[in-house]
């Protein structure tokens, strides 16, 4: 009998039993139960599906049963059509011709493939395959593709007659979306009321999803059963909203028909990936066919799985740079190859042209970081850094250390205080701690030198009340740190990776900045360059004195400068004889400067020469004192795209009035930055009037500076994918990454758009009731007042959900 019914599972079926089942609390009506392993094939399928015709497989090469769902995933994309895109130009009779950006508006269902520089129709690709060879069907627009633009009519007469293939293919798209029509929904008639009570319980899980998105939260729980205790944040959450609104738990978990819980882990994955959907829509909706820089970099996630993360910069209508982070490739090596094909995958997906990229950046590893690299390339400086962690690990190994540490310091500061040693003000003398160290922390090697200088007095006493406690096994480790911090080698290196890494720290600071451009930037990297040749001209006797009134202050013997110097691992008899000033000055001091201005001037220097100082003449500071119009007609050279021979020619014409104009108005006299001035002059409408200049301005802002939001997506990413969370497949992690990074973004979009596109992403059982259905108005009458709202964490909840609809 199982040939001809399908088992009938029960309701009551743990989470953990329903993993990918469709039939038991999903909507999904195409399918009845997908293993989980069948359920990860098909979210593959769709989720890398290639957007541009040219490289598109067939539809007849798909399986049959997903068919349909490759099908709702290209409509609901909507046809590929890069206006921004720069057409290539082909010799057809004796005349160049290209692909007319104006036939999208005309032909709704035209496509253009970057691939191939042909034309493609949507709907015949789709469905071709539903008609017999013979039936008109041509290849041209399916599988070849259209190149012969000088020739617009055979566009006009692909589209035929009422009867045509292609009308036919378009009206099976409009049946395929219209879930009205399908014979599932054809056969279980739904009620205006049981539409509606859809309409709650959706909305309720959206808006359960919505807040566990923006707060990084995990959605599942060990046991989502209805007799569990732990169901979960996604289930809890849904619960408690149906606690406190009594139309609510009327439709939702037990109260919700048994095919219509929303509840499974496909449904929360179809939710979330609706919300990253329309959010990464809403970005490249955003850059408006603006010319953007593309920052990558990679990293491994807590699966030890390679993860390269993608960040758009460009400049938005306001004049403001804004960077985007729009999504995680997963690789399987980090060759330049395997990255290449992670973007074009991504361009592909998003319908962008490479046409309209203007900069690139990769960087394994960020500026500030290499800095402290570069002084660990030094033995005696390597050792430093591993004491340094090494004390934070011992004093930190433990709560009562740290509550010693803090007893300890507090004594101190008393104790100072008394004495006068110490200014009291507000916000001074505040309790701290031991920072650590970090890689991917650009200052925290600085931060933690600070803190041990500050608290050396207190890191000294926890340290002996260690050993002289006797009862750890960490008394041999207190032991060598305390004899190494009590070193004037050890205090020597203290102060003087303090002095180096802080006057980088501010050149660290400002590239972390999204708004940084490239101007400023090499502004500050100059500045920075000038005080490390400053530094090790005439710094090293103000150094030196420092330490030794920190070694007298601490009771630190400091040996005499003009004795022999032998580091430990060299042999004395085979050892060159220096002193110790010539060890500490020559060896240590100059050797690691000048290391670290050859790593800047390599880091700084990979964008063209001549470029940087062109473009530092579109800098608007003390008055456009740097305003060098041949200057800036030679950047303009670097773009000829942008500028043709007769642009720089309107361009040179427009820069002597435009320079005019700057300096005579007042409010663009106290402008600091191309951005600032950029803002500017969109501020004022001038981005209009000077637009070349604004071209210019908009061309230098899109510059990448540093990978600074990039590494901000590998420590989101340690939130959304913890140790208890190390499972997730590749989409799940990049649609909750995305949301999660954006969401300000987010926040913008409604949940009617979300809701439009998760019903469309397949057959669903339950149907929405219309928006401008006048039944809807007998069940949300309420107003929305201060106390009609419900406080999850920080999120305000609407006791009823009228508001979003």
């Amino acid at each position: 009998m199982e040939r001809y019914f399908k088992r009938k599972f029960s309701s009551t079926t743990s989470s953990s039993d329903n993993v990918g089942s469709s039939s038991v609390r999903d909507v999904g009506i195409s399918r009845d139960v997908v293993g989980s392993s069948k359920e990860s094939e098909l979210q593959d399928v769709l989720a890398n599906l290639p957007a541009d015709p040219g490289l598109r497989p067939q539809m007849l090469d798909y399986d049959p049963n997903i068919r349909d769902e490759v099908r709702r995933a290209y409509l609901q994309k909507g046809p590929c059509q890069p206006k921004d895109h720069t057409f290539p130009q082909t010799d057809l009779s004796g005349y160049d011709r290209c692909f007319n950006v104006k036939w999208f508006d005309e032909f709704d269902w035209l496509e253009y493939s970057i691939s191939k520089d042909a034309a493609f129709c949507l709907y015949c690709y789709l469905f071709k395959s539903n008609f017999k060879i013979g039936q008109g069907c041509s290849d041209v627009f399916t599988e070849v593709g259209f190149t012969n633009w000088k020739k617009k009519d055979k566009i006009r007469q692909h589209v035929g007659g009422v009867g045509s293939v292609h009308n036919q293919s378009r009206q099976y798209c409009v049946d395929l979306m219209n879930q009205k029509q399908h014979i599932q929904t054809v056969l279980i008639k739904q009620s205006d009321q049981a539409r509606i009570d859809y309409r709650i319980c959706l909305t309720a899980s959206l808006d359960c999803v919505r807040f566990l998105l923006k707060q990084g939260l995990p959605f599942r729980g060990n046991d989502e059963s209805d007799t569990s205790n732990n169901k979960g944040n996604y289930v809890e959450l849904l619960q408690f909203l149906a606690d406190h609104d009594e139309k609510v738990k009327a439709v939702v978990l037990e109260n919700a028909p048994g095919n219509l819980k929303l509840i499974a882990p496909t449904i929360q994955k179809d939710l979330v990936n609706a919300c990253a959907t329309e959010t990464i829509k809403k970005i490249i909706k955003d850059m408006d066919g603006a010319f953007f820089s593309l920052l990558v970099d990679e990293s491994r996630d807590i699966s030890v799985k390679e993860q390269m993360a993608v960040v758009f910069r460009y400049v938005d209508k306001r004049g403001y740079v804004i960077e985007r982070f729009v999504g995680i490739q997963h690789v399987s090596d980090t060759t330049s190859n395997s990255l290449k094909e992670a973007i074009d995958t991504l361009f592909s997906r998003e319908e962008l042209s490479i046409s309209m990229l203007r900069g690139q950046g990769y960087d394994g590893a960020s500026n500030m970081k290499a800095l402290v690299a570069v002084a660990k390339g030094n033995a005696d400086v390597a050792t430093f850094f591993t004491s340094c962690n090494s004390l934070v690990n011992i004093v930190g190994a433990s709560c009562r250390r740290r509550d010693m540490l803090r007893d300890q310091l507090q004594k101190n500061i008393t104790e100072a205080l008394e004495n006068d040693d110490l200014p009291t003000g507000r916000g001074l003398n505040q309790e701290t701690s031991l920072k650590r160290a970090g890689d991917t922390r650009w200052n925290s090697h600085y931060g933690t030198l600070l803190s041990i200088i500050s608290m050396f007095k207190s890191v000294v006493k926890v340290l002996k009340l260690i050993i002289e406690d006797g009862s750890t096994d960490n008394i041999g480790e207190a032991n060598r740190s305390l004899r190494e911090i009590q070193s004037f080698e050890f205090v020597f290196h203290l102060f003087f990776m303090r002095s180096l890494l802080g006057a980088t720290n501010d050149l660290s600071q400002a590239l972390q900045r999204k708004d940084q451009d490239i101007g400023n930037a090499m502004s500050l990297v100059k500045d920075c360059k000038d005080t490390l040749q400053d530094m090790r001209d005439n710094g090293f006797e103000a150094l030196l004195d420092q330490v030794f009134f920190f070694c007298g202050k601490h009771d630190i013997e400091v040996p005499s400068m003009d004795d022999a110097y032998v580091a430990q691992w060299r042999s004395h008899r085979r050892a060159p004889r220096i002193t110790q000033i010539h060890h500490y000055r020559v060896d240590i001091f100059i050797q690691i400067i000048e290391w670290q201005l050859a790593e800047l001037n390599h880091r700084f220097s990979e964008v063209n020469t001549e470029l940087l100082i062109c473009l530092a003449c579109l800098s608007p500071n003390d008055s456009f004192i740097a305003f060098d119009k041949q200057k800036l007609l030679r950047f303009a050279e670097f773009y000829p795209q942008e500028f043709t021979p007769r642009d720089l020619l309107a361009l040179e014409d427009q820069l002597g009035i435009y320079i005019h104009h700057m300096r005579t108005r007042s409010e663009f006299s106290q402008l600091k930055g191309i951005g600032a001035l950029a803002r500017k002059m969109v501020e004022k409408g001038l981005h209009r009037t000077f637009n070349y200049v604004y071209l210019l301005l908009t061309l230098a802002l899109t510059l990448p500076v540093a990978t600074a939001s990039v590494e901000r997506a590998f420590s989101a990413m340690n939130v959304i994918k913890g140790p208890l969370r190390n499972r997730m497949g590749d989409q799940w992690l990049s649609d909750s990454l995305l949301v999660y990074i954006e969401k300000d973004v987010f926040v913008c979009i409604d949940n009617e758009t979300i809701m439009g596109r998760f019903q469309n992403m397949k057959t669903r059982r339950g149907q929405l009731q219309a928006l401008n259905d006048g039944l809807l108005d007998r069940y949300f009458k309420v107003s929305i007042e201060g106390d009609s709202k419900l406080l999850i964490g920080c999120i305000p909840v609407h006791v009823l959900y009228h508001g979003d609809f």
